[in-house]
């Protein structure tokens, strides 16, 4: 089928490498609802299970602190979900990216909520590009969000060039394509959550370690009720002989 593209969304910028609006506050986390919590754990959950599943050298997380500014250590931004490639240390609390064997993060995702609305729309983008982050999902299931940029939008895929520009590749419902992952955020279920798929129409869905495991026993019951049924059939064969 024909891609989706939202047209007329190609935007760089340029941005300070720091800004006192950026300072993140040590101890001090912005509450969430139980809806963003869900919709953060599914794509954690998906992207721990891939890094499982692909013997990829990764880490998947939420909420580490992103610092990428020596001079100015208090800079920085706190991702919802983040992949970082290669994996962090065990025990790391915030990733540096002046500092030996850290990086900043291969994919970052971002979901808005009433309270981040203008954090995600308009500083979200500008930090990431400082940052030196590869790729940036904005995810807006409530389209909360609007800048002077325009909005609100359920997607925004935002991604670094070879040249290093941050430039916004995708704005619209999805679905829309990561070259971070090879593969696509595709947002389901009435535009209330964000998944990731082999194909654009979501078809081939990156799944959970919950749900591998429920595959695993649908298929190990329908296995023993196979069993179950032969040995059945056999005993009625066994009867008929002895009659």
């Amino acid at each position: 089928m024909a891609a989706r593209v939202q047209r007329g969304v190609d935007l760089i910028f340029e941005v300070p490498r720091w800004s006192e609006r950026w300072v993140l506050k040590d101890g001090v986390t912005m509450p969430e609802s139980l809806d963003h919590q869900r919709t953060t754990k599914l794509l954690l959950d998906i992207l721990l299970a891939w890094v499982l599943r692909t013997g990829r050298n990764a880490t998947a997380g939420g909420n580490i602190a992103l610092r990428w500014d020596e001079e100015h250590p208090a800079i920085g931004v706190d991702p919802d979900v983040y992949l970082v490639e290669p994996a962090l240390a065990d025990g790391t609390r915030s990733l540096r990216t002046w500092e030996p064997g850290q990086r900043a993060p291969l994919l970052a995702i971002e979901v808005v909520s009433r309270d981040t609305a203008r954090k995600d729309y308009i500083d979200g983008p500008a930090k990431y590009a400082a940052s030196g982050t590869g790729e940036l999902w904005v995810f807006d299931p409530e389209r909360r969000g609007f800048g002077s940029i325009g909005g609100p939008w359920a997607l925004q895929v935002w991604r670094r060039s070879a040249a290093g520009a941050f430039r916004r590749e995708y704005a619209g419902d999805g679905p829309a394509y990561s070259t971070a992952l090879g593969a696509w955020a595709v947002v389901t279920d009435g535009g209330t959550r964000l998944r990731i798929a082999d194909d654009e129409d979501g078809e081939r869905r990156w799944p959970t370690a919950e749900e591998i495991a429920e595959v695993a026993r649908t298929r190990a019951d329908a296995a023993e009720a196979e069993v179950a049924e032969l040995r059945a059939i056999l005993a009625a064969m066994q009867a008929t002989r002895d009659v």
